[in-house]
């Protein structure tokens, strides 16, 4: 096999133009790193199959696939109109209502109890991730009164924000957890956690898993006000981050996000925490053979300011062009680290930024395989790992050289499939050398080239899936 030609992993969500057996070896052949299975549409039974499917082929062409599953949350949705598309026109007066019986096919059923006491005169809703847009005049019981400002058609279960209204409603709900207990129960362990505000709402969904005896790898979604001006908190306690647009570019002024992203990634970055930039990427390609110049930009600058993965939403999942979008991206992410590799700009940022940090022993170490790197043709990094953690810390710099992550704990395998320029290889048994497994993996992945130099890193052996710190790293010429 060859290693892909990029390094940055990209997300597809897997939906009804994705499912095929054919369709999904083709987005693995393409660059797809991450499966993602969004919980908000389809029957569990659905999602079942799409799992057996997935590891099928994934282990069938040897490449670990990450399955990611996108909790719903607490979104909320217009409800079932009596007849659709009810077109809105810019002027004109209509009526959402949390009433489940509809006077008649005028009114817009919103599946929100607590509606008329989360707006008031004056008061922007936001329909479909912004394109439709409403003033409130007036709260009556159920109902809320609307002035059309921005019209369009709208179609049963759009979504809804409210913006800087107070929503009560949990970040986690019930729905989620018994989609918890599905996905563990299937053996899956990466979840994506939706419109959370705080620390606590990654904690809850964390310790649940924990009740059931499992370890999660859990990517905190970014798309409510409260979560950015609360990032440093959730930073520290979930395992990725996403940064979800969508929502995100109706809930804060559209002019802050891109601002926002920068800042998130770089803040994460630092803290070797993988990014997710999603929403809209390459949106066009959900019917075009083709993106716009913006939306190729749009993943070019979102590689350069470090994000891990991109993300394709409706390109994937019912586009017409599932496995073209991915091969764009693909290309994308290969001219846009070729660049980045001659600028030098993000190592001497990096480095700059953590100049200031309080470096721990495992830091020292990526910085001194960093330094390596610089001057020396060094073709792979191998890394032997417990937690994934050395893997992360190196991939902060965006080495020009692939980290092999070799790892016994499927779990960290699939956290590592996140991680910027980390691939990962399960170990399967116990490990008495190292050195001699990782070369032996390297023949078996067709990947060992004679005379190259590679570095290895060794630590402590640490318990299932922790921290063990690594502490040494050796020079290798491969014979």
């Amino acid at each position: 096999m060859m290693l892909p030609d990029h390094k940055t992993k990209i997300v597809c969500t897997i939906g009804p133009s994705s499912s095929s057996e054919e369709v999904l070896r083709g987005l693995i052949l393409k660059g797809m790193d991450i499966a993602r299975l969004n919980f908000s549409h389809g029957e569990l039974c659905h999602h079942r199959e799409l799992v057996h499917r997935i590891r099928k082929i994934s282990s069938e062409m040897g490449k670990i696939i990450a399955i990611l599953v996108d909790l719903p949350g607490p979104k909320i949705r217009v409800g079932e109109l009596v007849k659709e598309p009810l077109l809105l026109q810019q002027g004109e007066t209509v009526v959402l209502t949390s009433s489940t019986e509809l006077a008649d096919e005028s009114f817009i059923p919103i599946d929100y109890p607590k509606l008329t006491e989360s707006v008031f005169p004056g008061s922007l809703i936001y329909i479909n991730d912004g394109f439709l847009q409403l003033e409130c005049l007036e709260v009556s019981g159920k109902n809320v009164k609307c002035k059309v400002i921005v019209g369009g058609e709208l179609t049963s279960h759009k979504g809804v924000n409210l913006p800087g209204a107070g929503v009560f409603l949990e970040p986690v709900t019930e729905k989620d957890l018994l989609m918890i207990d599905f996905a563990l129960d299937e053996g899956l362990d990466c979840f994506s956690i939706s419109f959370i505000e705080s620390a606590d709402d990654v904690k809850k969904v964390r310790e649940y898993a924990a009740s059931k005896g499992k370890q999660v790898f859990l990517v905190a979604k970014i798309e409510r006000e409260q979560a950015v001006q609360n990032i440093d908190g959730i930073l520290l306690e979930a395992d990725a981050i996403m940064i979800a647009r969508g929502d995100l570019g109706v809930e804060i002024p559209i002019e802050d996000v891109p601002i926002v992203q920068k800042k998130i990634i770089h803040k994460a970055n630092l803290l070797s925490i993988p990014v997710i930039t999603a929403t809209q990427m390459l949106e066009s390609m959900t019917s075009n053979i083709r993106p716009t110049r913006a939306e190729a930009t749009d993943v070019a600058n979102a590689i350069v300011d470090g994000t891990d993965a991109v993300m394709l939403s409706a390109e994937t999942a019912i586009g017409k062009y599932p496995q073209d979008t991915v091969e764009i991206m693909a290309k994308i992410a290969k001219q846009t680290e070729k660049w980045r590799s001659k600028s030098k700009t993000g190592i001497y940022q990096m480095k700059k930024a953590m100049s200031k940090m309080n470096l721990q022993i495992d830091d020292i170490i990526a910085l001194q395989i960093n330094e390596a790197l610089q001057q020396l043709p060094i073709k792979y990094v191998l890394v032997p790992t417990a937690s994934g953690e050395t893997c992360r810390r190196v991939s902060r710099f965006r080495p020009d050289s692939w980290i092999i992550g070799l790892s016994r704990y499927p779990n960290t395998c699939n956290s590592l499939a996140f991680q910027y320029g980390v691939y990962p290889i399960f170990v399967e048994g116990t490990v008495t050398d190292w050195e001699h497994t990782a070369f032996e993996k390297l023949k078996e992945y067709g990947i060992y080239a004679p005379g190259e130099l590679v570095i290895i890193t060794q630590g402590q052996t640490a318990g299932h899936g922790k921290k063990g710190g690594t502490n040494l790293l050796k020079f290798i010429r491969l014979e």
